[in-house]
């Protein structure tokens, strides 16, 4: 069963994307703060476009893309936007990530998004567990795990070459039981 969307928590909406979303998204991509401990670069508008294309196909877990991409608006701005996908043959584990703008931080607003999302994966799929993954360093995304309930599994040292140095992985992990 599919996530029942748009989804609504008491001061946020997440939904779909849109291709009007592109400049807000734009607009905290392209920020070197924002992007310092993600894959990508600060995103260019040219980027942006590619980006927006693939976005737009991931509209569920059980469509042919196996994941889900939303953003999140808080009184009708876009302020962040979260994915999960499935990652596994069985279909029974995900991953989570999320991307805020600078603007929406310290207000809860990650928290609330992905609580709800988490929530309505374990609700409408046969979810066994979802972790998150992310740059060592990035200690608000850590943070948000644990106030999402999640139990860091590993801190794997200097695995990954990112941006022109090797950089350590946090990964953290809550089980549908859990929820």
């Amino acid at each position: 069963m599919s996530i029942p969307l748009p989804l609504t928590t008491d001061r946020l909406t997440l939904r779909t994307y849109l291709p009007s979303d592109m400049q807000a998204l734009l607009a905290y991509y392209s920020d070197p703060e924002v992007a310092r401990y993600l894959l990508d670069d600060p995103w260019t508008p040219q980027y942006a476009e590619q980006q927006m294309e693939q976005q737009l196909t991931r509209t569920g877990l059980d469509c042919e893309s196996r994941s889900l991409a939303v953003v999140v608006e808080h009184q009708g701005a876009v302020i962040g936007d979260l994915a999960i996908w499935l990652n596994d043959g069985t279909g029974q584990k995900a991953e989570i990530g999320w991307v805020f703008s600078p603007q929406a931080a310290g207000k809860g607003f990650a928290a609330e998004a992905a609580a709800a999302l988490i929530d309505a994966a374990f609700t409408h799929h046969d979810l066994h567990r979802i972790k998150a993954q992310m740059d060592a360093r990035n200690d608000a995304s850590a943070r948000l795990c644990k106030r999402l309930g999640m139990q860091r599994e590993a801190h794997l040292r200097e695995n990954w070459w990112m941006k022109g140095e090797w950089t350590s992985t946090l990964v953290y992990g809550v089980l549908a039981s859990e929820r």
